[in-house]
């Protein structure tokens, strides 16, 4: 009998933890992760080159934007950065900024495949000089990448940035642009090319064909780690053939087209 207590008393104290432990409360489930995203971005270039052609005239460049992005693919955005060119040609008699609005989607393949489609509308606020066109334009485009590699077409829904080579519409320029990212490892060292081919639609040829290609090769170095992670400091040299001198050669006689090292600081949040 004395035996049958003491295996009770001790069989009672070893279930004891376990009726607790069963009657504890659950610990919170972790929250699902957003499908939105907001992120940031700020930089400061020693000048603003865009698709070859300079748009501050060898003067440096600050630049901004915001994007959103969800879970689907959707995605919106807009940036900004400092201009001279609008004034430079005397189309503007005021302006110095360009604001940019765009958004698309963007899908996710196998293989390393990717797709985004997308509009994009380049604002110019300012006042304009008597019968010139305005900058403003409207793009569609669609890009597709694999790893490193990506091409990407630019179609133009209005007058190209006011261009009217032999006082033609030029509605309907297109833009291809191949490029290659090529990142080394890790390291936050990557290499960054770039071959681009406009034709400005109705430029007419010979001497008032504004068509050109143009290309670009330079590297950059994004801290991975530290206080300063995500900064990203870079170089290129950017070069065009564009063949009419005169058309892209300002007021103050600064050729627009011409070949140019860029040196760059920027940033994302």
């Amino acid at each position: 009998m004395r035996q049958l207590i003491v295996a009770s008393a001790v069989a009672a104290a070893v279930a004891m933890p376990a009726v607790a432990l069963a009657q504890a409360p659950a610990a919170p489930a972790a929250a699902p992760a957003s499908p939105h995203t907001i992120s940031y971005n700020v930089g400061f270039f020693s000048e603003y080159i865009f698709r070859g052609i300079s748009q501050t005239a060898g003067k440096p460049a600050l630049q901004g934007g915001a994007d959103y992005g969800h879970a689907s693919g959707f995605y919106a955005g807009t940036w900004a950065s400092n201009v001279s060119w609008l004034q430079d040609f005397n189309a503007y008699t005021r302006s110095s900024l360009e604001w940019d609005f765009y958004g698309g989607y963007k899908w996710s393949f196998a293989n390393d495949f990717g797709l985004d489609v997308g509009t994009i509308y380049y604002y110019y606020p300012g006042s304009r000089n008597a019968g010139v066109a305005t900058a403003n334009t409207w793009e569609i485009y669609v890009a597709g990448t694999w790893k490193f590699l990506g091409a990407k077409f630019s179609y133009s829904l209005t007058d190209y940035f006011g261009a009217k080579p032999i006082n033609q519409d030029t509605d309907g320029t297109w833009y291809l642009d191949l490029f290659v990212n090529y990142p080394f490892g890790d390291s936050g060292f990557a290499l960054n090319a770039h071959y681009g081919i406009l034709d400005v639609n109705k430029d007419g040829s010979g001497a008032t064909e504004v068509s050109y290609n143009d290309w670009r090769i330079g590297g950059s170095y994004t801290f991975p780690s530290g206080p300063v992670k995500g900064l990203e400091l870079g170089a290129y040299y950017s070069d065009t053939n564009a063949n009419s001198p005169g058309f892209y050669t300002d007021a103050n006689g600064y050729n627009t087209a011409k070949g140019v090292g860029v040196i760059y600081v920027k940033k994302t949040f």
